[in-house]
């Protein structure tokens, strides 16, 4: 009995041990058959939160600035200036659709949490639109549009983050752990919504933040970067329950904030790194 007791005991400890094993240090977490190459870098003064592109520009993005590029040849042509202590606080991320820049926006770190939408007209900058989301379940961080394709009730749709912080935007009783992705009609009102995986939120870190990009990319999948890993996140939908799905981690040079994918070059993704003020242009492969 006792010699049964001990085998049992000693299972317990390996499975344990097991599940215990640490994850791979930041940047070292890969997963076979997915891929990233970078392909070159531009200077961008304004590359402190984000970057949106289209076919002939990219369009570098800080909290109330934004810089127009060539991106043939990195030339700056035009830009944008709020200025401080103007309405628009904290620019997060950008997208090119219809032709407009749709920018994401909020008062991090000011609780309580108010987001909108800043429309601007690419060609010229002007700021062209707005729609204020006013006090939300978390902080705006990122949007896209959904394929008619996509999976989990996602199709056709604008899919949005609102993120909790663990740290000075933090609201009460709240962490990252209440990150949430949601799904708008084109009047803006919610058709549906996703939790994180705890697993993806404790890899973020632990400096509270939570999703700062986000974007549909290669294969139809949902890419999320965090604030400050060098790590793209690949996600799927489920076919049922509310949680994302993690599929599949890449490394990669930008350390979080939120990328674009070049709606002319499939695959090329465009991302920025904070630190130096440089927009990144790679290319991810995925399995075949």
């Amino acid at each position: 009995m006792k010699a049964i007791f001990s085998f049992l005991f000693l299972g317990a400890l390996a499975a344990h041990a097991a599940e215990e094993k640490p994850s791979p240090a930041i940047g070292e977490l890969t997963t076979p058959g997915w891929r990233y190459e970078e392909l070159r870098r531009f200077k961008a003064p304004e590359a402190g939160q984000g970057v949106a592109v289209d076919r002939e520009f990219f369009y570098a993005i800080n909290n109330h600035t934004i810089g127009k590029y060539r991106k043939a040849t990195g030339e700056r042509v035009a830009g944008w200036e709020g200025g401080a202590g103007g309405e628009i606080i904290h620019l997060n991320a950008g997208s090119i659709f219809g032709g407009k820049l749709y920018t994401v926006h909020s008062n991090y770190p000011g609780v309580p949490m108010l987001s909108s939408l800043e429309i601007f007209d690419p060609a010229t900058l002007r700021h062209a639109g707005s729609h204020s989301f006013g006090r939300m379940d978390g902080s705006f961080t990122w949007l896209d549009r959904a394929s008619g394709s996509a999976p989990g009730g996602a199709a056709g749709r604008w899919i949005a983050c609102f993120v909790h912080y663990g740290n000075r935007g933090a609201e009460p009783n709240r962490d990252a752990a209440w990150t949430q992705i949601i799904a708008f009609d084109d009047e803006w009102r919610r058709t549906g919504g996703w939790a994180l995986p705890a697993n993806l939120i404790e890899r973020f870190g632990g400096r509270g933040y939570s999703a700062s990009g986000g974007a549909f990319g290669p294969g139809g999948f949902l890419y999320l970067s965090g604030h400050d890993n060098p790590e793209l996140y690949v996600v799927d939908f489920p076919k049922s329950g509310s949680v994302l799905k993690w599929i599949a981690t890449i490394p990669f040079p930008s350390e979080g904030q939120a990328f674009c994918w070049d709606p002319h070059e499939p695959g090329t993704l465009w991302s920025i790194l904070k630190k130096t003020k440089e927009v990144i242009v790679g290319r991810v492969t995925t399995p075949q």
